[in-house]
């Protein structure tokens, strides 16, 4: 393998780097593998290190074929020739535009919170993944930072294969690639370890100051963050788990998940990031051992699911660095009438509750007992759960909501849908769970 990991990677990078050190330069990371890697160089060159989000604008019906891109600031570069001849006229491409610029809005303050884009006009942007396939998004983002003024762009990554750095020379001032492989067949190939990075790397990563003394890769954020694989005792078993908490968190939210899924549920990671950013600790465990899982009886029984959430709500108030936090419980489909059903207990203590595509009339007669504010998140095109909820929404005992996200299916897979749940969870824990934060 050529790389250990992104470290290794981008510290190798930085080194053919140094030259630009005296250059006015801005390091800008392609979320999210490139951030890393992009982060060893911006420390060797103590400059500043930013994200660049872009989106593709593909053709309807053939996605893959890029007819522009789209960036922050409202920044838009089209490709007029390939729209015409894919036959795209000015209604479906301002859909396209419209579903996309969303989708760049939302990643960049999930990433950048509330700093402000680092000004790119005159100076020259390091453009830097963790590895080029196609060579699509690269292309996309060196359009939209030349259109965002910068003076000057490098695209700098660890590997991609030789024809498409070919492809890309004439789209950039300069290009360096470390490894370019003739039998190349994905970019995790030339990596020992490429584990996926998490939106709360990335968040972590872009606070850092990097042009300073400080910027030189020092001790891991765990110095300062809880980030750590689990077991979570629950009566005769345990269950495996993974616990994140930021540095000062707000609260931590206990995930319980539904059928068929479990803590690597990626729809649930996508969100357990989401909070992440919003400065909230999560708790991701599994409900049910392996053996369990294989009774499909078990997977619907509603109070073992939710005396195993009960018991990991004991265990995280015992731990260490979550003691004293207030609790919220995030709930998907079943793991949501097991959230329900865990906080109607009267010592519960829970301070909020999220349901995304839930079952609540499976913890029918325990809706009334929830004080918790809880909220309600649906598919609009999820007809039959959408009236359970509406339902549940009536009976339950506290302050309540309930969210359609429109057009949305079942397991909101469709553009856009998985992050408006995102947000509507982050700020719903936050506003609840704010409140009532008080020194772990």
């Amino acid at each position: 393998m050529p790389f250990t990991d992104r470290t290794d990677a981008g510290q190798r990078l930085a080194h053919r780097l140094t030259p630009l050190a005296d250059q006015d330069v801005v390091v800008l990371g392609l979320p999210r593998g490139g951030v890393p890697v992009a982060h060893q160089v911006a420390a060797h060159l103590h400059r500043p290190l930013d994200v660049v989000v872009v989106r593709k604008l593909g053709v309807p019906g053939q996605p893959e074929l890029g007819m522009g891109a789209v960036g922050e600031d409202g920044v838009r570069v089209i490709n007029d020739h390939i729209r015409r001849r894919a036959g795209v006229d000015a209604i479906h491409l301002a859909e396209v535009e419209r579903r996309e610029r969303a989708q760049v809005d939302s990643r960049a303050a999930r990433f950048r919170g509330d700093r402000p884009r680092t000004p790119l006009t005159g100076r020259t942007a390091i453009l830097v993944d963790d590895g080029i396939a196609t060579g699509s998004t690269a292309r996309a983002a060196a359009q939209v930072v030349r259109a965002h003024g910068a003076r000057r762009v490098i695209l700098a990554v660890p590997v991609a294969p030789p024809e498409a750095v070919d492809a890309l020379r004439d789209e950039v001032d300069d290009l360096i690639c470390l490894e370019t492989p003739s039998m190349f067949l994905a970019v995790g190939q030339a990596y020992a370890h490429f584990d996926q990075t998490s939106d709360a790397e990335v968040v972590d990563l872009l606070s850092r100051d990097h042009t300073g003394p400080s910027s030189v890769p020092g001790p891991p954020a765990s110095s300062t963050t809880a980030d750590q694989d689990v077991t979570v005792p629950a009566g005769t078993v345990t269950l495996p788990g993974h616990l994140h908490l930021p540095a000062q968190p707000l609260g931590l939210v206990i995930f319980a998940h539904g059928s068929g899924s479990s803590r690597r549920s990626p729809r649930n990671q996508r969100v357990a990031d989401a909070l992440t950013a919003g400065h909230l600790g999560t708790l991701l465990f599994d409900l049910l051992t392996a053996e369990e899982e294989r009774d499909r009886a078990r997977v619907f029984d509603i109070p073992l699911l939710a005396s195993r959430l009960r018991a990991a709500t004991t265990w995280a108030r015992e731990h260490p660095r979550a003691a004293g936090l207030p609790i919220g419980y995030f709930g998907a489909s079943t793991g949501a009438a097991a959230a329900l059903w865990a906080a109607s207990d009267r010592d519960a203590d829970i301070a909020a509750v999220v349901s995304r595509g839930g079952r609540p009339d499976l913890a029918g007669p325990h809706l009334p007992a929830v004080r918790a504010p809880t909220l309600l998140i649906v598919g609009g095109a999820d007809e039959i759960v959408l009236e359970l909820n509406r339902q549940a929404h009536t009976r339950l005992g506290g302050p309540a909501d309930l969210a359609v996200v429109p057009a949305a299916t079942h397991l909101f897979e469709e553009p856009g849908a998985l992050d408006q749940v995102a947000d509507l969870a982050t700020r719903w824990f936050t506003t609840h769970l704010a409140a009532l934060t008080h020194p772990a």
